[in-house]
């Protein structure tokens, strides 16, 4: 895992942009209000909106000819659809230009239940439904569901799947404590990928000093909700 070059402390505004992806995931959201966050999104210069799939034609054109891409999150927020509808949801958002990254829910049901080449088998398909478009895929653990064993196991599933990126949290799971994308749960996840994956964080990073520390210990990328960006960004 590469550290960056200087402490974050001392980037721009814009380089710690470049480690965001703008949730705007919540199903409330109205059109007006996905189109307002979007367009914050790509005026900060973030590395991605995170949006549900079927807004990929209402966000397609406010992300088109910037540096931001759109990044759709499949079978979300339990991972628990068929092999076959997943793999669908990813080819229907990674055919447009616009997307830089999919994500996707793990089926961490069945993690628990320790099917862990079930869950690799069902990672492969995804990973090739991705890759075909040359688009990279992110795999949403549910860590706050799962043991640190369960975690472990994971990111090898993801290893031997061929996964460009682990993650932590949806931000949605309900009936568990909330810790989310925490720096002992990041470190655990960089032991085990070491340079194989990179790793995304997200779940609970809400303040600045958080999201330094993450960006400091080598992270790839963090999901981070719409109110706590100008947070952590210093805004």
């Amino acid at each position: 895992m590469k550290k960056p070059d200087k402490k974050a402390c001392d980037m721009t505004v814009q380089e710690l942009a470049s480690y965001i992806d703008y949730s705007v995931l919540k199903p409330e959201f109205t059109e007006e209000e996905i189109i307002a966050l979007t367009k914050d999104g790509v005026q900060l210069e973030c590395a991605t909106i995170c949006i549900n799939p079927g807004y990929m034609e209402l966000c397609d054109p406010l992300v088109r000819g910037t540096e931001t891409k759109l990044c759709p999150v499949t079978d979300f927020p339990f991972g628990t659809s068929s092999t076959a509808s997943r793999v669908q949801q990813i080819e229907q958002v990674a055919k447009y230009d616009t997307v830089g990254e999919v994500d996707i829910v793990a089926n961490f049901g069945m993690i628990r239940s320790g099917k862990y080449d079930e869950v690799t088998e069902d990672l492969k398909a995804c990973v090739a439904a991705a890759h075909k478009y040359g688009r990279e895929i992110k795999v949403i653990f549910e860590t706050d569901a799962l043991n640190e064993e369960q975690i472990r196991r994971m990111c090898h599933c993801c290893i031997d799947a061929g996964v460009d990126f682990v993650k932590t949290s949806t931000g949605f799971l309900t009936g568990h404590e909330s810790h989310g994308a925490t720096p002992e749960l990041i470190a655990l996840m960089m032991e085990e990928v070491g340079d194989r994956c990179k790793i995304k964080g997200s779940g609970c990073i809400r303040t600045r000093e958080h999201f330094l520390q993450l960006i400091d210990m080598g992270i790839d990328r963090m999901g981070v909700g719409y109110r706590s960006v100008p947070v952590v960004l210093g805004l």
